[in-house]
């Protein structure tokens, strides 16, 4: 139980992760571009909105307007993204009816199913997370290191991207050990020991009856024949 709990509470970390991560706007970052400290501002670009920090303490936020817009990467990584905060969800339930410590389910081979569903969820669940951010860093990666574009409009990977890493890592150790958890508890269950059809079936041995050591019934009837004793003619 000790070692479900364990899985239990790495994938609701890798959970809360990947949803913080869907968030936040900090998915890729300028640096600062100002003459001066006064001056300086910071651009930030999420899967959701765009962001511009001020040094003077102003930050704006600004919601992309429509989805046909985005170019298809951004869609494709807020399609993956809201499928592992699902797919996480869905992990989260699922493992927690069927964990020991729970009396949702009384039945034990139905106890380890949702078990290792919930495991093979969040570990589903971290692997989309981990595609979304390492798609993204190629992108930025490559787009930082391009000589066409203007050194003020080059973005650098943001904080949202080092909070999926960690998530996703979260959310397959999680999974992984909820679904160990489940094949060590198969190997303590106990053997039912049958006996084999063919043994059953097998005729029994025969034992002659015991011998009778009392007085033969029939004994009075050995010298006689025809109801009469042979001594009366001695």
């Amino acid at each position: 139980m000790v070692v479900q709990l364990l899985g239990f509470f790495l994938g609701l970390l890798g959970m809360l992760g990947t949803i913080v991560a869907t968030v936040m706007p900090h998915w890729r970052r300028t640096v600062s571009v100002g003459s001066s400290a006064l001056t300086d501002t910071a651009y930030m670009k999420g899967l959701w909105m765009e962001c511009v920090w001020h040094s003077t303490g102003v930050y704006l936020c600004e919601i992309h307007p429509s989805l046909l817009d985005l170019p298809r990467d951004l869609q494709a990584a807020r399609a993956l993204m809201v499928l592992s905060c699902l797919t996480s969800t869905l992990a989260t339930v699922v493992s927690a009816v069927g964990m020991k410590c729970t009396s949702c389910v009384h039945t034990s081979p139905t106890k380890t199913a949702l078990v290792v569903s919930g495991g093979a969820c969040y570990a589903m669940a971290g692997l989309l997370c981990l595609v979304t951010v390492s798609w993204t860093t190629n992108d930025v990666i490559q787009e930082f290191s391009s000589p066409l574009l203007p050194s003020g409009v080059m973005y650098e990977v943001g904080q949202a991207i080092y909070v999926g890493f960690v998530s996703a890592t979260f959310s397959i150790t999680g999974g992984a050990v909820l679904c160990m958890s489940c094949g060590r508890s198969r190997k303590h269950l106990p053997v039912h020991q049958k006996i084999p059809n063919e043994v059953q079936l097998l005729p029994t041995k025969y034992q002659p009856p015991a011998a009778n050591t009392g007085p033969d019934p029939l004994s009075g009837f050995s010298t006689s024949h025809n109801g009469y004793k042979l001594n009366d003619y001695v």
